[in-house]
């Protein structure tokens, strides 16, 4: 999505076209709300699923964050204008985390379900493709990635879900979970080292075959 040319009358950090559809939205235009859902529908769905694990919950999360999400812009509730993605995934990640809390609490698998994407034929290195974006991933890859990402704590499986699925930003994220972006730049950093360290455990390589390829602050080269 790209903001217009002429787009400088727009809220700071936010397409001019976004905030149109999001101003014909609140007004009830219906064809708005389906632009708003064919542009946030998939990373929301990627998102979700990398979390719990489930396509089905995941769509079922999916379906409750777009009900709550219209029923706040009609009811004018929406009130961070030029900082709709933010808000926009803080409702989907408190949403998230009452599902994840749920499932621990009636002890179901939630093994993350990685590199499957969320649609047939999607291109590597768009929002919501998920780590390692296209499909050259053999299986044995996508097994080590599932099972290193189980063994990462909660906090650090959400932050890179939400820079790697959600496709946001590190200054989105860092506004969304009201933390300084040097320090979720760290976050995100110490989480893709632990991640490579597993796998590299897995591949029995050990410490040795993690130290160099996390040193990358943004990740995107996994």
């Amino acid at each position: 999505m790209r903001a217009d040319q002429d787009g400088e009358d727009a809220p700071e950090g936010q397409p001019a076209e976004l905030s149109a559809m999001l101003e014909a939205a609140t007004k009830g235009d219906q064809g708005a709300w389906r632009w708003l859902v064919g542009a946030y529908g998939r990373r929301l769905f990627a998102l979700a699923k990398s979390r719990v694990g489930r396509a089905d919950l995941a769509e079922e999360i999916t379906q409750s964050v777009l009900v709550t999400v219209s029923t706040k812009l009609m009811g004018g509730e929406y009130a961070e204008q030029g900082r709709f993605e933010p808000w926009l995934f803080r409702v989907a990640v408190n949403r998230i985390r009452d599902e994840v809390r749920r499932l621990k609490r009636h002890a179901e698998a939630t093994e993350p379900e990685v590199l499957e994407g969320v649609e047939a034929g999607r291109g590597a290195g768009g929002p919501g493709a998920g780590l390692g974006g296209g499909g050259g991933a053999d299986r044995g890859e996508v097994l080590a990635l599932r099972a290193a990402l189980a063994g990462l704590g909660e906090a650090d499986r959400e932050v890179i879900a939400l820079r790697h699925h959600a496709g946001l930003s590190f200054a989105q994220m860092a506004e969304m979970l009201g933390e300084p972006l040097g320090t979720l730049l760290a976050r995100h950093h110490r989480a893709l080292r632990k991640l490579k360290a597993a796998m590299a455990g897995a591949d029995g390589r050990g410490d040795s075959g993690a130290g160099g390829a996390g040193d990358s602050d943004d990740g995107d080269d996994l």
